[in-house]
């Protein structure tokens, strides 16, 4: 299985469950692992049979962005979402981390498997 990565996408956006948190800009990073069969693009050298990571990214941070979230694990859901159903990516794994959200640690955060391959 062929895979496209994205690792630490960051996206700055309102986030939390606390009144505090919905005042606020908190950075996630989110790191993607997106089935995707690179043989098409390989062989042609053509960019319109790749899954073009900016283009990922772009819509993304878009979608993210577009109003406050309480949960990371909605952010989760909404990418794994979008991507297939966008994008058609048919398998994708989504990690979704909080830096600084908990005081003692470096981070926090989710990650969900989607789809099959």
């Amino acid at each position: 299985m062929d895979k496209v990565l994205i690792r630490e996408l960051k996206v700055e956006t309102v986030i939390g469950i606390y009144e505090w948190e919905k005042q606020i800009h908190q950075t996630l990073l989110i790191d993607l692992d997106m089935a995707w069969d690179n043989k098409l693009a390989a062989a042609s050298d053509d960019y319109q049979h790749a899954l073009c990571y900016e283009t990922v990214s772009n819509r993304l941070t878009a979608l993210i962005t577009e109003k406050p979230i309480e949960l990371i694990e909605t952010i989760a859901e909404m990418v794994a979402n979008c991507l297939m159903s966008e994008f058609n990516v048919l398998w994708v794994k989504v990690a979704v981390m909080k830096p600084g959200a908990v005081s003692t640690a470096k981070s926090v955060g989710v990650v969900i498997e989607r789809g099959s391959i």
